[in-house]
């Protein structure tokens, strides 16, 4: 049976005035004999700049976590975490309307994991990132949805030149911003010794992979591992809000898959 432990911190930084992300986590049953647990782990990074980043990210995360709770037991996190990433833009969107005459634009990155068996389901949307640390590699299980990672994508730009532009900060894709969005999901399998980890641009900003790695390896706590983190982003930047959840795979249940349906391997 899938057997996990977790961690989470979040930080306002050394300069903003208040904490425009949002995180959140949801375990759909209770294990039982026969059933193993579905686990939804959630970020949202609330747009700088915008009027009211806090509340769309905790609007986000909100409408994630509940209907992840109300999803019909066994359906496909592949094509369940899509679905209410787009009902959570839909939320978005709504309650800037609402906020009074003329409403009020303001938008979120979101990225999600969804764990059952041995399987990791990835969506996100913006540049909050989640990341796979194996065997003392950190690899990004996600792609920046910005403008300067889409010119690197198409070559107009070096990985290296995009880390300078003015544009490394300016979101292609975010949630609020239009009544439809584009959400980029992946499977992933997972083996016990595994750590995934979400954070927001706060932490993977100053903080590289190489050293996200080292610091996960060397803590048996996740939450001291979680605090080494957000303190050395705070000490090379502090200049935004940080958040990281921490997830290690202790046991998985192996499955196949036939015809979408999963099956016990010995």
């Amino acid at each position: 049976m899938l057997d996990i432990e977790f961690a989470q911190a979040s930080d306002v930084g050394r300069v903003r005035g208040h904490n425009e992300d949002y995180l959140g986590y949801v375990v759909s049953e209770v294990p039982t004999a026969g059933h193993t647990p579905s686990w939804l782990f959630a970020l949202a990074d609330g747009v700088g700049g915008q009027a009211l980043g806090e509340v769309a990210s905790r609007v986000a995360i909100e409408t994630l976590l509940s209907g992840f709770r109300r999803a019909a037991r066994g359906e496909a996190h592949s094509t369940l975490l899509p679905k209410l990433i787009q009902q959570a833009n839909t939320r978005v969107l709504e309650t800037g309307m609402g906020t009074g005459p003329g409403g009020a634009s303001m938008a979120t990155t979101v990225v999600t994991c969804a764990l059952r068996y041995d399987r990791a389901i990835v969506a996100h949307v913006g540049d909050s990132r989640c990341y796979r640390i194996r065997h003392g590699h950190a690899e990004a299980l996600t792609r920046d949805h910005t403008v300067a990672a889409e010119h690197v994508r198409l070559g107009l730009i070096t990985a290296g030149e995009a880390t300078a532009v003015d544009t490394r900060h300016l979101l292609s894709r975010s949630l609020g911003t239009g009544m439809f969005v584009g959400v980029e999901t992946r499977e992933h399998q997972v083996i016990p010794g595994d750590v995934l980890l979400l954070c927001s641009d706060g932490l993977h900003g100053p903080v590289h992979s190489a050293d996200i790695a080292d610091i996960v390896g060397s803590h048996a706590d996740l939450n001291d591992a979680a605090r080494e983190l957000v303190d050395l982003a705070n000490q090379r930047d502090g200049s935004d809000n940080i958040s990281v959840q921490l997830i290690r795979v202790r046991a998985v249940e192996r499955v196949g898959m036939y015809r979408g349906r999963p099956y016990k391997l010995a």
